[in-house]
């Protein structure tokens, strides 16, 4: 045996390293239930409030993200497992980025693409508008 595979073998010697078909499995499906929640308030408008309804997506897209780091990239509180502080303070300046930034995308999006539509669109009259399919 040479010495790269005792180091393998002993650096996998908990047997936690790699996930069962049955954590895989849970995972996915908190991922498909987590995505499928904020659809759903999405297109029912059932919260009613836009700015609640983002925050709600929100708190589900930060929970997403924790199951897969838990389920998928097999982050646990074990310092051998992974769960370094650096790993962590670097997991959680990419989610504020990531999520800051959608929300300002969104924002200036929806703020500078759209200005039409707060009125009538130039060049229609009221009359082509109550036309429109």
């Amino acid at each position: 045996m040479s010495a790269h595979d005792q180091h393998h073998d002993g650096h996998h010697a908990d047997g936690q390293a790699h996930g069962t078909f049955g954590s895989y499995m849970i995972g996915f499906g908190l991922s498909v239930v987590l995505t499928a929640i904020p659809f759903w308030l999405v297109m029912t408008g059932v919260l009613g409030d836009k700015q609640l309804t983002a925050f709600v997506i929100l708190a589900f897209a930060v929970v997403q993200i924790l199951v897969h780091m838990i389920y998928f990239l097999h982050m646990n509180t074990r310092s051998e497992g992974g769960w370094t502080m650096l790993a962590l303070i670097f997991t959680i300046v990419l989610v504020v980025i990531t999520l800051s930034g959608s929300i300002w995308v969104m924002y200036h999006l929806n703020h500078n693409m759209m200005p039409q539509m707060q009125g009538q669109m130039p060049g229609m009259s009221a009359h082509d508008m109550s036309q429109m399919p």
